[in-house]
């Protein structure tokens, strides 16, 4: 069974991408995926510093997150866009996760995608996110889904409002599913 770990950018708990990561949820366990919901918040990471890696060793939290990681074939990660990049916890569990040894980001599959009220729906950051899981060796599916005037575009349910937008996101974790099933 392909097993995928699928991650909320950012902390608040009624979050516009927490939402979209939902319908992504959904989606991969329709295709029969088992999921990993992670949630960055519950793992209280301190900002990431060489000297506690060092002494006393990385943290609980981040050597959970690296286990998860690690466990799944893909990774599913839906982010806002902050000032113009990726929300600083994100890029901090990014960068607990990357130390060595067991670095769960190499040859791992991933799919981005984003929400935010803006017009460009988080693409400024996705663009960030994309640039840090490459340089990773994590082969980031071609797509991305980008969700703008995130405050119009989910009903009272969850559900986005446009088919076609939720249609896209069905898309994109059906390739991240196929490619996590090919990839490791």
């Amino acid at each position: 069974m392909i097993r995928i770990a699928a991650i909320a950018g950012s902390y608040r708990t009624g979050s516009y991408n927490r939402t979209l990561l939902a319908i992504g949820v959904a989606a991969a366990e329709r295709l029969g995926a088992e999921v990993d919901l992670i949630d960055l918040r519950s793992l209280g990471l301190p900002v990431y510093d060489g000297d506690l890696e060092a002494d006393p060793g990385p943290p609980a939290g981040a050597v959970e997150l690296k286990r998860r990681l690690g466990a799944a074939q893909g990774i599913l990660i839906a982010s806002p866009e902050y000032n113009g990049s990726i929300p600083g916890g994100l890029k901090n569990a990014i960068d607990w996760a990357s130390r060595p040894p067991d670095v769960p980001f190499g040859g791992a599959v991933a799919a981005i995608m984003g929400a935010s009220p803006g017009g460009l729906g988080s693409v400024r950051g996705l663009a960030h996110l994309r640039q840090c899981l490459t340089a990773m060796d994590t082969w980031v599916i071609p797509s991305q889904v980008t969700i703008p005037a995130a405050h119009k575009a989910f009903a009272a349910d969850g559900s986005l409002v446009d088919s076609r937008a939720h249609a896209q996101v069905v898309a994109l974790v059906e390739r991240l599913v196929d490619a996590a099933g090919r990839l490791r």
